[in-house]
C-alpha cells in the first residue's frame, strides 16, 4: 500500500470506531471525548507500527519525542480534531493522518467521518471557483477580532465551522474562498489538510506568506492561510494591513 492510500485508509478506520463509539450512547460529553482521543490515537499508533515500523510519529495526543528529529519520515496525526463538536454530537469534527519525508509533507487525509468523506491525496479533487463575495471560515465558538477584522476589511461573509481540519478543507469543498488562522495551532492541527489542499493546487502559507514548515523542534505552528490561488494575494495583503495598522497602535506615543 503507498503511503498517500495508507493515510487515507487510516484516517476512515479511526473515523469509523469514533463514530462506533459514539453510537454507544452511554457516557458524558466529557468521557466521550477523552475516551475519542484515547481509542483513536490508540488504533492509530497500532496500525502505523504494523505498516510503518520504521517511520517516526508526532501526534497530539502522544509524548513527543526527540527521535523524529533525526528522522527522514514523521507522521504527524491528530486521532480527533474537533473534540468538543464530537463530543456534541455535531459532525464538524475530523482525523488528520499525514506524512513528512525529507523535509516537506508528502501524503495525507483527513476524514469528516460524520458526513462519510475522507480527502486525501491520492484523489486530488477539481479546484472551485471563487465566490462573487468572498467568505471565510471562521471558529464556531471563539471567532478571534483578528479575523472578524479581516472580514470587515475585505467586506467578506464569516461561515461559521468546527474543526480546523474541517475548515481548511472547506476550501477544497468550495464552502468558503479562504480559512485564515491567527491563533495559535500545531502541526498537527494543519498537517494533513494543508497536504490536502496542496494536492489539490490551493495556496498554504503562514499569514506573512511564508512556507509552512513541519517536523520543526517546536510543534507549535500557531498561524496559517489556506486559499483559492485566486484570491490568496489579496487575502495576505489585508492580513498584511491589519498587522501594520496593530503595530502602529501599540507604538507610544509622546
Amino acid at each position: 500500500m503507498t503511503d498517500a492510500a495508507l493515510a487515507s485508509a487510516l484516517a476512515v478506520e479511526a473515523g469509523e470506531l469514533l463514530l462506533a463509539l459514539r453510537a454507544q450512547g452511554d457516557r458524558t460529553q466529557e468521557e466521550l471525548r477523552a475516551q475519542g482521543d484515547a481509542g483513536s490515537q490508540e488504533l492509530l499508533a497500532r496500525r502505523l507500527r504494523e505498516e510503518r515500523p520504521d517511520d517516526a510519529v508526532l501526534s497530539e495526543e502522544a509524548r513527543d519525542s526527540p527521535a523524529r528529529l533525526s528522522a527522514s519520515r514523521v507522521w504527524i496525526i491528530d486521532p480527533l480534531d474537533g473534540t468538543r463538536e464530537y463530543g456534541e454530537g455535531r459532525a464538524d469534527w475530523a482525523v488528520h493522518v499525514a506524512l513528512w519525508v525529507d523535509g516537506d509533507l508528502a501524503a495525507g487525509a483527513v476524514a469528516i467521518p460524520a458526513e462519510g468523506l475522507v480527502l486525501d491525496t491520492v484523489h486530488p479533487l477539481p479546484r472551485p471557483a471563487a465566490a462573487d463575495r468572498l467568505r471565510l471560515a471562521v471558529s464556531r465558538t471563539r471567532p478571534p477580532a483578528f479575523v472578524t477584522a479581516l472580514a470587515e476589511l475585505l467586506d467578506a461573509e464569516l461561515v461559521p465551522m468546527g474543526s480546523a481540519g474541517v475548515k481548511a478543507t472547506a476550501v477544497l469543498r468550495g464552502q468558503v474562498d479562504a480559512y485564515v488562522h491567527a491563533g495559535g495551532q500545531y502541526e498537527w492541527d494543519s498537517a494533513a489538510p494543508v497536504a490536502v489542499a496542496r494536492a489539490s493546487g490551493l495556496h498554504t502559507s503562514r499569514v506573512d506568506g511564508s512556507p509552512l514548515r513541519y517536523n520543526q523542534p517546536d510543534p507549535l505552528l500557531p498561524d496559517l492561510v489556506v486559499a483559492l490561488p485566486e484570491v490568496a494575494e489579496h487575502v495576505l495583503a489585508a492580513v498584511s494591513t491589519i498587522q501594520l495598522r496593530d503595530q502602529l497602535e501599540e507604538v507610544p506615543t509622546r
